[in-house]
């Protein structure tokens, strides 16, 4: 066995999977990964099952060493700069790490959450079918809360198999699509509102909700109804106007009314909208909504045909700072490649 050691890491980082499911009539949270697609396409990238346990790492970089052997990783999800040793890295590609390099990651651009799939998975002890971490719940293996610095990963020795690449389609644009209700009637005419309003994510969000920015939303009869089954998606309404979309730690039932729910398709777009960028809403009808998710489980089932061979090269740096590129460059610094001088 090797190990992946946890070197630094920001907030909002953790194992994650395809979730626990079976038992959210008892309570039992789902979890699991935010963006299925990018956890799925790092999996792909290594032969896993698709939903094998991976590291979801948030917004903020992170670097991970292999230790006792090399390891093998792909990275998918949210863009962000990485490197090995300085060697650029690739996002939707594997790669080796030998015993005693590191991974470095920036920040995500445009998105949130990138997946550091490792071969073989992560080894822990299954709560209740799942790694995936609840950290209110205290559920998931190894570690039942975000990773932290210091954190060992014990994993499989690297297999020394050929770096593969995944082609992916380009990110839907446009508006995030929802089904309206189930608790539609309760807001009369903010259900329009709702629809053509801008919203941005607010930066006190997390696993359990993305709470929204922009006008408040009134309800007709009050903020509480009987307490319901909720979804991935499920835009309740509290009190306040502010509504909340319940994200995979979400509690099973609320008893806040439900305005729209966000479709299969997009909630994985949705869950990637970084905190501050404007969004809006467009509401479909649910025979659109289940076609979407069948394009998307299809999606999913044939990203085996998307991997390929990586292209493998070597980028070197000190090389192309030294190639005149440009063509006739200039040195803003040096006033002698610039300056010119009227003729007498």
């Amino acid at each position: 066995m090797s190990q992946l050691i946890i070197s630094a890491i920001g907030p909002a980082s953790s194992v994650q999977d395809g979730g626990r499911f079976g038992a959210q009539r008892y309570g039992l949270v789902p979890s699991g990964a935010m963006d299925r697609l990018g956890l799925a396409a790092a999996n792909c990238l290594l032969g896993n099952a698709l939903f094998t346990a991976a590291i979801e790492v948030g917004p903020l970089g992170a670097t991970f060493t292999a230790r006792d052997g090399p390891v093998r990783v792909a990275l998918a999800g949210a863009a962000r700069n990485a490197d090995i040793a300085k060697r650029p890295v690739v996002l939707d590609t594997s790669m080796t790490l030998a015993d005693g390099e590191s991974l470095n990651l920036g920040f995500a651009r445009d998105g949130t959450f990138s997946y550091l799939a490792i071969e073989g998975g992560v080894e822990g002890e299954p709560m209740f079918g799942s790694l995936a971490v609840n950290a209110r719940a205290g559920l998931g293996s190894p570690y039942p809360r975000p990773l932290q610095a210091g954190d060992k990963l014990r994993v499989a020795a690297a297999s020394g198999a050929a770096e593969r690449a995944i082609d992916l389609p380009a990110v839907t644009e446009g508006p995030i699509r929802v089904v309206m209700g189930p608790q539609d009637d309760e807001f009369g005419d903010a259900k329009q509102l709702f629809l053509d309003s801008e919203w941005k994510i607010s930066a006190t969000s997390d696993r359990m909700g993305y709470r929204l920015e922009g006008p408040a939303i009134s309800h007709l009869h009050g903020h509480n109804i009987v307490s319901d089954g909720t979804v991935n998606g499920s835009i309740q309404v509290p009190g306040n106007g502010a509504p909340i979309v319940l994200m995979p730690d979400r509690g099973t039932s609320g008893g806040y009314p439900k305005i729209a729910t966000v479709i299969t398709a997009d909630f994985g777009r949705f869950a990637q909208t970084p905190a501050g960028r404007g969004f809006r809403f467009k509401a479909v009808g649910m025979a659109e909504a289940q076609a979407e998710a069948r394009k998307f489980a299809e999606l999913l089932r044939t990203l085996p045909d998307r991997v390929h061979d990586a292209q493998s090269f070597v980028l070197d740096i000190e090389a192309l700072q030294n190639a005149n590129v440009a063509g006739a460059a200039v040195n803003a610094f040096d006033a002698r490649t610039w300056q010119t001088h009227a003729q007498e």
